[in-house]
């Protein structure tokens, strides 16, 4: 008897669709979730750090998309060369070996990223791809075509870039991701300008990549605009520089993330030619697949 009772009760593994079951003769018997198995056989740190000791911090390639083919009909991106600059110099203090690229095609964005996907980082803590431009429906343009954002992140998991399974890939992703700021607007003319006069990037980003260790940083959430001011560039990637400037050393990734979340949305538009913009606000957020806590403490040597 004891046998029979011991043999009713025994749990199965089956998937989440199906967490508990009735035998014919009545008895409830508990189902374990297919993502619990073997879970009890590994150890679990939840203070657990990437390894940010390798001899280089990284390499960090930055695409700026200011101006674009005319039959695209995409506004000029004033501002965008202010957001570059400011990148530039954050991830240069951030110990990063910096790319910068402005207004390449389709082909020379994709032949540089497939060589950078195809170098050896064994010595590097982590790798940066950063976009500057217009985005529309999981892309981003080029000077002369879009770019579907999943053919560039493929490009990076681990069975085609094998030196950087189990390190950070971020990639941040300055565009807009719809056409609303809190209530539907029309996006108006960018015009070159020294007034510095609050626009907005055109289209729709949205893309996760397959895989861990990823994080995907978007300037807007989806389904709204993002704001770039014509001389001072876009608000996402000045306050992202601002904290990276201030505490970029000192905190957790995705902390400063959520800072630049918060900073991003006590801005409101003020100067802007379409009067119905005036007022409204802007939230970024990330996705993370972050599997560790990520820093980026100065190595020896380097000051932040």
């Amino acid at each position: 008897m004891a046998s029979q009772r011991k043999e009713d009760v025994s749990g199965d593994v089956e998937k989440d669709s199906d967490l508990t079951r009735h035998t014919t003769s009545g008895q409830t018997q508990n189902l374990t979730e297919t993502d619990a198995v073997f879970r009890s056989a590994f150890s679990f740190n939840p203070a657990e750090e990437y390894n940010m000791d390798h001899k280089n911090r990284g390499l960090a390639l930055i695409f700026n998309q200011e101006r674009f083919y005319w039959q695209l009909m995409l506004n000029s991106r004033s501002g965008s060369t202010a957001d570059k600059e400011n990148l530039k110099n954050r991830f240069l203090g951030l110990g990063f070996d910096v790319k910068v690229y402005d207004d390449y095609s389709k082909d020379e964005i994709l032949k540089i990223i497939t060589e950078a996907a195809g170098r050896n980082h064994m010595d590097a803590d982590c790798f940066v791809c950063i976009f500057l431009s217009h985005g529309e429906n999981g892309h981003v343009y080029a000077y002369d075509a879009k770019i579907h954002i999943q053919d560039i992140t493929a490009l990076f998991r681990g069975d085609k870039c094998p030196s950087l399974v189990g390190k950070p890939k971020i990639f941040i992703l300055q565009a807009c991701r719809g056409d609303k700021h809190d209530d539907p607007v029309t996006p108006m003319d960018v015009v070159d300008s020294e007034t510095n006069e609050v626009v907005v990037d055109a289209g729709v980003v949205y893309t996760l990549p397959a895989g861990a260790d990823f994080i995907m940083c978007y300037s807007v959430a989806e389904g709204f605009y993002s704001h770039r001011e014509t001389v001072n560039g876009s608000w996402y990637i000045q306050d992202l520089c601002e904290i990276l400037r201030q505490y970029g050393s000192a905190l957790e990734f995705t902390e400063l993330l959520t800072l630049v979340n918060r900073k991003v949305s006590q801005r409101s538009v003020g100067n802007c030619t379409d009067r119905s913009a005036i007022g409204k606000k802007q939230v970024p957020c990330f996705a993370s697949m972050l599997t560790k806590k990520l820093y980026f403490r100065p190595k020896k040597g380097n000051f932040v």
